[in-house]
């Protein structure tokens, strides 16, 4: 008899672990998915275009508050994990509920899941989201340019609208941004990209996406999501470490598994860091993974006028995975707006409306601001809280400038960050040598 199956996801990884692993199986039957971390997912269907003909009605998707009721209603017999940054504890609990429904908790590896390419990969991954995996990945685009190999990068997926349209999409102009309705947390990780001339790909079917891809570079640069694993095989496996959450690199899924894969640890935000908080990290890294190369970096921040800040009293919008389920209280726009002397860095809580006020009751994010982007509702409060702040002026730590995305009628600043490999650190040049040959 078939087993009857529910994949546990977050539109991303549950539908490539589907893909790969459970469509063609004919001993499965994929009963449902259900959805979390991200809001307006779930009610929807995985379209019957993309699940193939052996699910001519596609497969319904569901919130995970209906866990426990769908695995009994439905007869599940195993439900795949199969979402990313969160707790090892969280982990067993969820087990714990699944196992007493009365079906399997399974964790599906590396080898059931990634592709391989007929080019080179390297893969740049995390061991918590918001540790630096941007700024890294554009650091190691521009060597292997500099060593003169053509880069494509394909992103982890964040398939937030249409699936069927979201098959295989490219990215090569700030055009195509729009064409492909993208939202804040898209463009976030797509823009970078562009901006310095490399061509990027996402979607949801990540077969036919590295069939496209492999054909135009030399070298694929898989730019890992949250703390995810790699959907394609990597010839160098790149994990970026954070130090300001030094004891979170052994204590989340499955970024624990990145650090004991990794061939090159980047250890980023020295200049942040405190010397106890980098220790332990290192004697984490050491015990974990010795044979690694360890690559140590600041994240060095600039702001477009830092005058503009000295005296005011900021509003600070940050990169909103970090905040939420990244669990960072603050990012690169509080440390531009200390470094250049803010009065005060304002909290918006009491501004906060709609969706927006939900995720501050929700996640315990510090005085800033989130920017969430994944519907033009989520603009509209964003827009919403910026003017009712009274604050002098909105400090941009977000990997994009908002103020393309959305109106912002208090004066605004950019902070921009990159990686900035320490001087007595083994190079980028190093690390990426296997594929340079």
């Amino acid at each position: 008899m078939q087993r009857r199956v529910l994949i546990m996801g977050a539109a991303g990884r549950d539908f490539h672990n589907f893909n790969v692993t459970y469509r063609a199986d004919t001993r499965v039957k994929v009963v449902a998915f259900t959805a979390t971390q991200i809001p307006f997912i779930d009610d929807r269907t995985y379209p019957a275009s993309l699940a193939g003909e052996r699910y001519p009605a596609g497969i319904p998707i569901h919130d995970e508050s209906m866990l426990t009721q769908l695995i009994k209603e439905q007869e599940i017999d195993d439900v795949i994990f199969s979402y990313s940054d969160v707790s090892h504890a969280y982990v067993m609990h969820k087990a714990s509920q699944v196992l007493a429904a009365g079906a399997n908790f399974v964790l599906l590896g590396p080898g059931e899941t990634m592709l391989t390419s007929t080019v080179p990969v390297v893969a740049v991954c995390a061991v918590r989201t918001g540790s630096g995996k941007t700024q890294t990945t554009r650091a190691i685009a521009a060597t292997l340019k500099e060593a003169g190999k053509r880069v494509v990068a394909v992103r982890h997926p964040m398939p937030y609208g249409n699936l069927e349209a979201q098959r295989v999409q490219r990215y090569a102009t700030l055009e195509d941004l729009d064409l492909h309705d993208t939202t804040i947390e898209e463009r976030e990780e797509y823009e970078p990209h562009i901006t310095t001339g490399t061509i990027i790909y996402a979607g949801v079917d990540y077969g036919q996406i590295l069939e496209q891809a492999q054909a135009e570079c030399d070298v694929l640069l898989w730019d890992g999501g949250n703390n995810d694993l790699p959907f394609y095989k990597p010839d160098i496996h790149i994990v970026v470490a954070d130090p300001l959450r030094a004891g979170h690199e052994t204590s989340y899924y499955p970024g624990e598994v990145n650090l004991h894969m990794a061939d090159v640890i980047v250890v980023n935000k020295m200049d942040s860091a405190s010397p106890e908080q980098v220790s332990t990290l290192m004697d984490a890294i050491h015990q974990t993974n010795p044979d690694a190369m360890v690559v140590t970096a600041n994240s060095h921040v600039t702001v477009d006028d830092p005058d503009a800040i000295k005296g005011k009293r900021v509003l600070v919008i940050e990169d909103g995975p970090t905040l939420t389920h990244g669990g960072m209280k603050f990012g690169a726009g509080v440390v531009a707006a200390r470094a250049n002397g803010a009065a005060e860095i304002v909290d918006p809580r009491p501004w906060a409306t709609g969706t927006i006020a939900e995720t501050f009751r929700k996640y315990d994010v510090g005085p800033v601001l989130p920017a969430m982007g994944y519907s033009q509702g989520q603009l509209a409060e964003m827009e919403e809280i910026i003017d009712a702040a009274d604050v002098d002026v909105v400090v941009i730590g977000t990997p994009i400038d908002l103020r393309r995305v959305i109106e912002i009628r208090k004066p605004a600043l950019r902070v921009r960050y990159d990686l900035e490999v320490l001087p007595d650190s083994p190079s980028l040049l190093d690390a990426l040598k296997p594929v340079l040959t």
